[in-house]
């Protein structure tokens, strides 16, 4: 009981002025985001729906349904279950993009699974959220205690996803070139603005990392390790080519560790034990993301130079 109390009791310095930059700083991401979406991608996913299911599949059905069983077997904290609960129910980052595209898979296929996953994941996200963690009886006894109201979340994720979205497409369909200007400038600058928030809220909370990772770590990284390994053969598993399974596992794997924790001050109260999990997801799946991108990328270079020497 006192491991309990100890947990969630760790408060993580982060203000409401930190929570409002938060949320701008991912609204911003989704529009520079956006502004590179048009139409043609989604139909572009409706023409191939079988990479359009398994990439459903995979990140909205999948992954929640295995982190749960992979609950039940460990048995974590509640906390912790729901932080892992919370974060397989969010859509995948943004920055799986920019991973796709370096590790040698279908960027353009990223960019239109991202699009289709904001979309789908402004009723996906509550509802797993839901779903699972009321199946569980610990973190459905935390999910009672905050009264999670799942129509006040749904309007949370679509403001700062679902709004973004549109207005970048509108700006995409109508003006083009305009579109693709301020992309340029947008996506990098507002990259780094969220990559800097999170490490300043890092450095403002080094006491508590350094105090409380050790109860995290491994969670994080088998998780993580996990959904990367689960959208790879979940692809395979379908025939789908190398450059296509290598994005559904970057879509799998690189969640938006950014938006649980914002949901989660949002909504409870910066639980401890959830905010400790979903802070170093968003920051160790940065780093993950970046090894497997690295090593595939260059796996992808030696395949092409060997077919070419051949």
């Amino acid at each position: 009981m006192k491991n309990q109390i100890d947990i969630d009791s760790i408060k993580i310095n982060f203000d409401s002025s930190g929570l409002w930059i938060l949320n701008i700083a991912i609204a911003i991401i989704m529009f520079g985001v956006a502004l590179g979406i048009s139409v043609d991608d989604f139909k572009r996913l409706i023409k191939n729906p079988k990479i359009l299911f398994v990439g459903v599949l995979s990140q909205f059905i999948l992954l929640p349904a295995f982190t749960f069983l992979a609950i039940l077997m460990i048995k974590p904290h509640p906390s912790f279950a729901l932080g892992m609960m919370m974060i397989a129910a969010c859509p995948g980052g943004n920055v799986s993009n920019f991973f796709s595209k370096m590790a040698g898979g279908n960027a353009a296929l990223s960019v239109s699974l991202t699009a289709f996953a904001t979309l789908i994941c402004i009723f996906m996200t509550p509802f797993n959220l839901q779903f699972w963690g009321s199946m569980y009886a610990p973190t459905n006894e935390i999910l009672k205690t905050v009264e999670l109201n799942w129509v006040d979340l749904l309007k949370l994720v679509s403001l700062i996803l679902g709004i973004p979205l549109f207005f970048g497409m509108l700006i995409k369909h109508y003006h083009s070139e305009m579109a693709d200007k301020i992309e340029k400038v947008l996506k990098p600058l507002s990259m780094l603005v969220f990559i800097a928030l999170i490490f300043i809220a890092f450095s403002q909370n080094l006491d508590v990392f350094v105090n409380h990772i050790h109860h995290v770590i491994f969670l994080v990284i088998f998780h993580n390790i996990f959904a990367f390994i689960l959208g790879f053969f979940t692809a395979k598993s379908f025939g789908l080519n190398k450059k296509d399974t290598k994005t559904i596992a970057m879509e799998t794997g690189i969640q938006n560790g950014g938006l649980g924790l914002l949901l989660i001050f949002g909504f409870f109260d910066g639980l401890g034990g959830m905010a400790l999990l979903a802070a170093f997801w968003g920051i160790w799946d940065v780093f993950s993301g970046i090894l497997l991108a690295t090593y595939w990328g260059r796996k992808s270079v030696q395949t092409t130079q060997i077919k070419q020497n051949v």
